[in-house]
């Protein structure tokens, strides 16, 4: 599971940014008050380290290592497993893996040590004998019993001789007393058995599932056939499948509930639905073949990041391309090295879509950048009309996902109060798309319906005449005295928001970064001394419409 980096103030950010670089789909927590640039804000440590604890998310806590353990006592007692926790300096001066061990705690330390150049603090018996942990073997290999696997390791230090059987090769250099006559075994296998007393099990990922059929019983399948052949489940690599099968729910469906990676290549002709091959060695999964592409079209927001959906920062942190109109690329960084940006102009929306398949379609994960909400007059119509009717077949087996964003017109809506709170419309005044007659003819529409409507793109240098057209419309049906909201630039930097009259509206108090919220004929107004009032449109309406 990816790590949470939580910082209680400012000062550890230099070091929670080196962290992410190490960590690239770890997500930053910084308090609300304190912290600015987090991928999260918190307003309570207590109850947020609380709950990254319970919900065994790794936790990489930028401050002292007192603070974390008085935090967190209380959840210990009623905890089986538990995540690595780790207490860092802000300074990056001190890395002290606190808790989970044997979850990769001590594991973690040394990987932040090396990026941070100290020495990790790490007290564990096993660790400062042998010099590793022998419960955490390295990728490609599983423990087969945890439980078991700490008395064997408790014989060990106690001076007890062991000998090794298969292929161990990160323990050549551990100090082990070892002898070819020991009773203890440090055994590496495949094959599925329950762990001797004196025995520790560890299973190599060397087997991996050739599957050409997929169903709705597939993972059960898999796990038969590999009892059947003798073989734990937890020396399965991973699934190969031919590209064919690369949008099959079922296929990926069997693969979570195993707990393996699947990748996909031009296999041979077979009548077998499912065949298991076993190598002499853990297997590189991405060796095999390629990953299935992903392109997720995201929503930035209004441009804070505090507003930013969570799942939005994983996936630009897990991306290897980013794509959009640059001024939105930018607002979703900082960006890694290794994460190459695609950045054109505003006006090649479909150009950019199909760019964006052809990267998924090499099995990239692929982002297309939106600000507010990408399926308001942003991107995720774009890429599915780039995807309809599409030639290549790759392109419909990328795993296509839509995350939203809070909208333009909804982060204005909040600030202003509730200028949305009943039915309402939102409609660009931009013709570049759609006739301007279908734009008077929906103005005249939702006028009549007495409906809020919010405008995006109301004006711009080439269009300096339709703002004030469409209030000329409006004005046939609404009261001068109807609140107007005007939010521009709204969660960035210079934001401004301006409750105006639909008789006192000129087109030259917006720009193309002005969000105008026009109310209904129940909208009303509540004043707040020394600021612009509260609006909101009530949740009834009258029988008959106010005018």
């Amino acid at each position: 599971m990816n790590p949470a980096i939580v910082l209680l103030g400012q000062g550890g950010m230099p070091t929670a940014r080196q962290l992410k670089e190490l960590y690239p789909q770890a997500c930053i927590w910084g308090q609300a008050a304190r912290v600015q640039g987090a991928d999260r804000t918190y307003e309570h440590f207590g109850d947020t380290l609380r709950a990254l604890y319970r919900a065994d998310t790794p936790i990489i806590a930028l401050c002292a290592a007192g603070i974390v353990i008085r935090t967190l006592a209380p959840e210990l007692a009623a905890k089986v497993a538990e995540p690595a926790v780790l207490a860092v300096a802000e300074d990056g001066s001190a890395v002290v893996p606190l808790l989970g061990g044997l979850a990769g705690a001590n594991r973690l330390a040394r990987e932040i040590g090396v990026c941070l150049a100290v020495a990790p603090a790490i007290t564990t018996s096993g660790e400062l004998r042998f010099g590793q942990c022998l419960l955490d073997p390295p990728a490609g290999y599983v423990l087969a019993d945890i439980e078991q696997g700490k008395r064997f390791v408790s014989d060990l230090l106690a001076g007890e001789a062991v000998r090794v059987e298969g292929q161990a090769p990160w323990l050549a250099q551990t100090p082990l007393a070892l002898a070819e006559d020991a009773p203890r075994v440090i055994h590496i296998t495949p094959a599925v058995r329950p762990a001797a007393r004196d025995e520790l099990l560890i299973h190599p990922r060397s087997v991996v599932a050739v599957v050409r059929q997929a169903d709705a019983g597939l993972a059960e399948h898999i796990a038969n056939q590999l009892a059947g052949q003798g073989l734990a489940v937890a020396s399965l690599a991973g699934l190969l499948a031919p590209f064919d099968t690369m949008g099959s729910v079922q296929l990926h469906a069997a693969a979570q509930a195993l707990g393996v990676p699947v990748r996909f290549s031009d296999l041979p002709v077979s009548a077998a639905a499912v065949e298991l091959q076993v190598h002499d060695r853990p297997v590189a999964v991405d060796t095999l073949g390629q990953r299935r592409g992903r392109l997720a079209v995201i929503g930035l927001g209004p441009g804070d990041r505090a507003l930013m959906a969570p799942a939005v920062s994983a996936e630009l942190a897990r991306a290897h391309d980013v794509l959009g109109y640059e001024t939105y690329v930018r607002m979703a960084g900082p960006f890694r090295e290794d994460q190459v940006l695609h950045c054109t102009d505003n006006r090649e929306e479909l150009q950019r879509a199909r760019h964006a398949f052809e990267l998924a379609a090499q099995g990239r994960d692929v982002v297309v950048v939106s600000s507010g909400d990408p399926g308001v007059f942003a991107m995720a119509s774009a890429v599915l009309e780039a995807l309809d009717g599409a030639a290549d077949p790759a392109w419909h087996r990328v795993d296509l996902q839509v995350l939203p964003g809070i909208s333009a017109s909804l982060a204005t809506a909040a600030w202003a109060g509730a200028p949305l709170g009943h039915d309402f419309c939102l409609i660009s005044l931009s013709d570049n798309l759609k006739p301007w007659e279908v734009i008077e003819q929906r103005l005249h529409l939702a006028g009549q319906a007495d409906m809020a409507m919010a405008f995006y793109n109301p004006i711009s240098r080439a269009r300096p005449w339709q703002l004030g057209r469409a209030l000329d419309i409006l004005r046939q049906h609404r009261a001068p005295d109807t609140p107007v909201v005007l939010g521009r630039d709204v969660a960035r930097p210079g934001q401004r928001l301006r409750v105006v009259t639909l008789g006192e509206l000129l087109p030259e108090m917006v720009d193309m970064r002005t969000m105008v919220i026009v109310g209904s004929s129940t909208t009303r107004l509540i004043e707040r001394p020394g600021q612009a009032p509260w609006v909101y449109t009530p949740r009834w309406y009258p029988a008959a419409p106010q005018r």
